[in-house]
Formats: structure tokens, C-alpha cells, sequence
């Protein structure tokens, strides 16, 4: 809507106020008189409707319906108090606010003091309403309409500017006008176009030197590409390749900069129409008609920062391996700390011969976190009861532990709830004693199986040979308990350190030495390692026997847990914030759910290793090695920092 129009409108509105006053009056209105400061609109008025435009016709036809062209007036626009709502007016302005509250001073006068009248009969009163389109056909119109970084995607640019062109053709060549959709020329000659729009960004030196006949400093990074301008102003690559039967963008690509938005864009397209190829294959398909300058480093930003390949190759975090815990390295009775995990399912019989039913049986296994002994119990299924009784034969076995570590199980964690309950409910009676003997159940964050890297690997070790034991053999429950409980010796004779090639070295310490000879209500006995054996008793003596295996503990097995095997060196550390993938290994990576990090949970060493994760259905807490971090903005900001050394891809030519 143009604003003689918008005048227009605002004269109809003026009209049929007046009308609708005169009505809700009801007295005779001898004479009206109607101001107006548009000289477009008298003329309009005073022309014929046939002439004018449709919009035009039908409201100036509205106008004299109620009104006479004698009765419009013109008023200076200094004179309009109209223009003051329009235009805004300061209230501390004493003669504009005269002008709002009493109008113009001529209407108080005699109407010959007032404006003169307008001339309403214009000599141009055959001509139409005349419409003036102005093309600005200078060279920097397209570099004025396209802003580069108002656009995210190369395609919406290049048909940007392919339109433009074409507005600006069809202007100059008005009998041949292009309609319909872009042709691919337009398309070419668009890209081209930008190519030359951002040349002009990034090597403005250098292409009025080469402009002016001149040559470039020998530090300059171009010097080694021999460039040059070819007929269609665009700064090519002149290189070694011309002689070669290649096609002429090949032999000479157009020059780019990898901080340009445009070769940003180029780059991004390129890397989804070849289904997000690797950095090298993005790179030389690149160079088949542009030479990115630093374009190494701007292919492996893109492939970087694409969300598809970060979620496909999705490289998760490691923070350094933690010191060992006191239930690892100080010298206790065994299963005192002992950590919990469950591996199966095994498939048993109710018994033997024809017509059998076919059940599941599962193995829990108990891991002494300070000597590795193993005890393997066979559990009917994966429910609290049948936990809460495997534990209660381990107590009755091996003794009451004082801690144990366990995975977040959903029987795990039941059986904490009733023993928590059964406490709670008791306290009165048995509070005092089981806060000093209870069991105190420690779970580990859930998907994070490194956390009990032990009782895992225990796990490993105990399926090693069920698996070439029964193969597809369908035991009975009494027979797989059985073979639990010789898996068990086996287990519990492993050397704890690696053995010696002398023969005058004694026997290895198994974890078997440190499950002899211990009721299961001992107390801690006296040292008697620096006592004469001939001085002791037989009861002192066994007693130097034990604590011997435990002397041989500390010297040869805890040495051996001093090295970090993995996970040596610190990994990147994680932010609140940052934005992660909760990885999840029953599905694949693409469909990890994406969460932000919200709390973080350091070690005694301050080192993080658990993360607490806000995604769409909730809040989890998840171990560092499950997280991929999506975005690293400490490899995103490297591109600027490496995008001036040029050398490295001019060394490919």
C-alpha cells in the first residue's frame, strides 16, 4: 500500500464520519468543508473515475457520493494538526500544542485570509495514474541485497541471487523476459557471481594487484597457486595443469577462503550430497572447481560439527582411571567388601529322560574386593526373594559382609528397599545393632559397567568355562549347582601376581589361601610375624601361617595394582551445559537420546566420572564413559585459529 493510497483511505473515513454526524445530529448542515495536505488526492478527485485505476476509482466514487469536490480543501502541511498524532509530537512544545488544541489560526480569520483554493482541474486530466519503477543497475546492487550470513543453506542463496539476476535482466530486456523456474545457466551464473561477491571479501589486495598488472609479495599465501583474473573477473588458480586434458574448472578452480560464509556453505552442501563423505573425499570433490584456501582444516570443521556424523561416530570420554579405593588395598577378612553381579540365563531340567521341562537358571556371583576369592551361587530366577536367599546361604558360607557393591539391578535394589525397610520397621528393637553390622548396599551409576570393573571380569571369567563345559547340555539344578561350586575352586587357585621362573620361589598366593582357617565369627588376632615359630603354640603358630599369606599380600599382589593399565591420561573435562549422547548399546547410534548436563559428580581427586544428564522423558545419571559430547567448542574455535596456514594444501599441488 503506497501512501497517497493510505491518503486515499483516510479521506473515505473522513467522509463517512461526517455523514454519520450529520445523522446523529438531525438538524440541517448547510455547509461542510473537508482539509486535506494530499495534493494526490484532490487531483484524483478531480479527475475522471474511467481513468484511474480500479482501487482508486472505487474509493474516490465512495467519496462523492457523500461529499462535493467544491467542499475539499487543501491545508499546508505546517498548518495540519493531523500530522502531529502522526509524526509524534513533544509535549514541551508550546506552539505545536496550540496548533493541537486550537487547529490552525486561519480558520478564525474571514475565509479570505484562508489558503487558496486548489486547483482542482489539473491540465493533465486525461492521463492515469502513473507508476515509476526505479532499477538501480549499478555493480554493487547484488552485493548491497545479499547478505551472506543471513542464510544457512548454499542452495536458498544461489536461487536468491539467480532471481535477482534475472529481475535485473528482464528490466534491460523487457521483449525477452525469463519466466518459470531457473534454468541451470542462471544457477552457474549465480554461483559465479557469489564466488566473485566473496572474492571481493577475502582477497581485495590481492585482486587489485593482480588488477593492475602487478606481483604479489613472495610471503603471500596465493604466491605459490599463480592466480589470476580471467574474463569473468573471478580469481582463478593458474597452477601446472595447462596442458592437461582436464576440463578447464578442474585445470583452474575458482580461489575461496575457508573463513568465508560462502566456502562454509559450499562445504556443508557438498558434505550431504555426497551422504556425509569423510573429510578427504569432501575435500577433493571440493577442488574440482574451487580451491579452498585452508580447506584441510575447514572439511574436518564440517564433518566435526555435523550432528549426523558426530551421532554415528560418536567417540565417548574417558577421564583418567581412579585411585583404588580403602576395600581394595587394606588388609581385612575376606568378603568383608564384596561386590554383586548376576550373568545367565542357563538352561536346566527338572530331570532326566524323556518329557522333560525345559526352565532358566542364572549365577550370582559374590567377588572379595581385597583377595578376588569367588563365590558363585545358582539362583532360580531373577527376583528379590531368590536374591535375598542367595545372599542369606552366602552369609551362612562365607560371613556377614560389611559393604556390598552391586549394579542398579531392579532385584538389587529391591532387596536394598526391604532391607531398608526391615531396619526402619525394627529400629527400636535392633537399630543399635545392625547400625554397626548391618549390610550397607552401595550401588554404581546405571549403564556404567567400569564401575565394577572386578566383579565383570569375575563374570568373564567363571562363563569361560561354563561355556566349554556344558556347551548345549541341559543339566539339572543340583548338577549346575555343583559345577558352580568346582568352577568356584578354580577360580579361588589363581595365582594374584604372576609367577616366578625360579625354582626356589614359594607357591603363588591364591585367593584359596585367604579362605582357610577363619571361623566365621574370628576377631582379629595379634601379630606374631616377628615371634620365633619354637616359642609359639599351634594356634599361634596357624596364626603366623595366615598372617604370612597376608604379609605376602601387601608385598607382591598390591604392587602389582599400582599401574594404571588404561584410561592414563586426564580426558577432556565436561561442562555444565554442554550437550551430550547418553549412549545406549541395544540401540543404534542415531536413535541415542540427547541430553544437556546439568550436575557433575567429582572424585576424592577431583576428578569427574559421573554426570547427571537432563533429557526429554527425564533426569539420569549416567558414568562419563557412556557420554559422547556432541558439540566441542575448543575443536570448533581451532578452524580460525588454522585457517591462515595455507602451506599445508598448497603442498598438494
Amino acid at each position: 500500500m503506497t501512501i497517497p493510497r493510505l491518503e486515499l483511505c483516510a479521506c473515505v473515513l473522513g467522509a463517512q464520519l461526517v455523514s454519520a454526524v450529520c445523522r446523529a445530529l438531525r438538524c440541517a448542515i448547510s455547509h461542510k468543508i473537508f482539509w486535506t495536505d494530499s495534493s494526490i488526492v484532490l487531483t484524483w478527485l478531480s479527475m475522471r473515475c474511467d481513468r484511474l485505476k480500479t482501487f482508486v476509482a472505487n474509493r474516490v466514487g465512495t467519496i462523492l457520493e457523500s461529499t462535493d469536490i467544491s467542499e475539499w480543501r487543501h491545508v499546508p502541511t505546517s498548518c495540519n494538526p493531523a500530522d502531529l498524532a502522526s509524526r509524534g509530537l513533544d509535549v514541551s512544545a508550546p506552539p505545536q500544542m496550540d496548533l493541537w488544541w486550537n487547529g490552525p489560526k486561519f480558520l478564525k480569520e474571514s475565509k479570505n485570509e484562508w489558503p487558496a483554493l486548489f486547483n482542482h482541474r489539473h491540465p493533465t486530466d486525461d492521463l492515469p495514474e502513473i507508476k515509476i519503477n526505479l532499477v538501480n543497475t549499478s555493480k554493487n546492487m547484488i552485493q548491497t541485497l545479499i547478505h551472506f550470513d543471513r542464510y544457512s543453506n548454499l542452495r536458498i542463496l544461489q536461487r536468491a541471487c539467480a532471481y535477482i539476476l534475472r529481475f535485473v535482466l528482464n528490466c534491460r530486456n523487457k521483449p525477452n523476459k525469463k519466466n518459470g523456474i531457473l534454468q541451470p545457466d542462471e544457477l552457474i551464473n549465480s554461483f559465479e557471481t557469489l564466488v566473485r561477491l566473496a572474492q571481493k571479501d577475502s582477497f581485495s589486495t590481492e585482486l587489485a594487484t593482480i588488477d593492475n598488472k602487478g606481483v604479489l609479495s613472495p610471503n603471500n599465501p596465493l604466491i605459490s597457486l599463480s592466480p589470476f583474473i580471467d574474463d569473468k573477473g573471478i580469481l582463478r588458480v593458474g597452477g601446472r595443469l595447462n596442458y592437461s586434458c582436464q576440463i578447464y574448472d578442474k585445470r583452474h578452480p575458482m580461489l575461496l577462503h575457508a573463513k568465508h560464509k560462502l566456502t562454509k556453505l559450499l562445504f556443508q552442501q557438498e558434505h550431504l550430497r555426497l551422504l556425509h563423505a569423510a573429510p578427504q573425499l569432501l575435500l577433493s570433490t571440493v577442488r574440482e572447481f574451487v580451491w579452498p584456501i585452508a580447506g584441510r582444516d575447514l572439511a574436518r570443521a564440517t564433518v566435526r560439527q555435523c550432528i549426523v556424523c558426530r551421532r554415528a561416530s560418536a567417540k565417548m570420554l574417558a577421564p583418567m582411571m581412579g585411585a583404588l579405593p580403602s576395600q581394595r588395598v587394606d588388609p581385612d577378612f575376606p568378603f568383608i567388601s564384596a561386590g554383586i553381579d548376576f550373568c545367565g540365563p542357563f538352561l536346566i531340567t527338572d530331570r532326566k529322560g524323556r518329557g522333560c521341562k525345559i526352565s532358566k537358571c542364572y549365577m550370582c556371583v559374590f567377588v572379595c574386593l581385597r583377595y578376588k576369592c569367588l563365590h558363585l551361587e545358582a539362583v532360580s530366577d531373577l527376583t528379590k526373594e531368590a536374591f535375598i536367599l542367595s545372599l542369606r546361604r552366602f552369609i551362612s558360607r562365607r560371613g556377614k559382609p560389611k559393604e556390598i557393591f552391586c549394579d542398579n539391578g531392579r532385584n538389587f535394589v529391591s532387596a536394598s528397599k526391604e532391607i531398608t525397610e526391615f531396619v526402619n520397621s525394627h529400629a527400636d528393637g535392633v537399630g543399635g545393632f545392625l547400625s554397626s553390622e548391618g549390610i550397607d548396599f552401595k550401588f554404581q551409576p546405571a549403564y556404567a559397567p567400569h564401575f565394577g570393573g572386578l566383579w565383570e571380569a569375575s563374570v568373564k571369567s567363571a562363563k569361560f568355562h561354563l561355556k566349554r563345559i556344558l556347551d548345549n547340555t541341559h543339566c539339572t539344578f543340583e548338577e549346575l549347582a555343583t559345577l558352580f561350586n568346582q568352577i568356584e575352586a578354580i577360580l579361588n587357585s589363581r595365582p594374584l601376581c604372576p609367577l616366578s621362573s625360579s625354582p626356589d620361589d614359594l607357591a603363588p598366593l591364591t585367593p584359596g589361601h585367604f579362605l582357610i582357617g577363619r571361623p566365621l565369627t574370628s576377631l582379629p588376632s595379634p601379630n606374631y610375624m616377628q615371634l620365633s615359630t619354637s616359642r609359639l603354640n599351634r594356634y599361634q603358630h596357624l596364626e603366623q601361617i595366615r598372617q604370612h599369606f597376608w604379609n605376602r599380600w601387601q608385598l607382591e599382589y598390591l604392587n602389582e595394582l599400582q599401574q594404571r593399565h588404561k584410561w592414563r591420561v586426564p580426558a577432556r573435562s565436561i561442562q555444565n551445559g554442554d550437550l551430550v549422547l547418553l549412549k545406549d548399546e541395544n540401540i543404534p547410534p542415531m536413535q541415542w537420546r540427547t541430553g544437556r548436563v546439568i550436575n557433575l559428580f567429582p572424585g576424592k581427586d577431583n576428578i569427574v566420572r559421573v554426570a547427571e544428564i537432563k533429557t526429554s522423558t527425564g533426569v539420569y545419571r549416567r558414568g562419563l564413559r557412556y557420554l559422547c559430547p556432541l558439540l566441542d567448542t575448543a575443536e570448533d574455535s581451532s578452524l580460525e585459529a588454522n585457517a591462515s596456514k595455507a602451506p599445508e594444501d598448497v603442498k598438494d599441488l
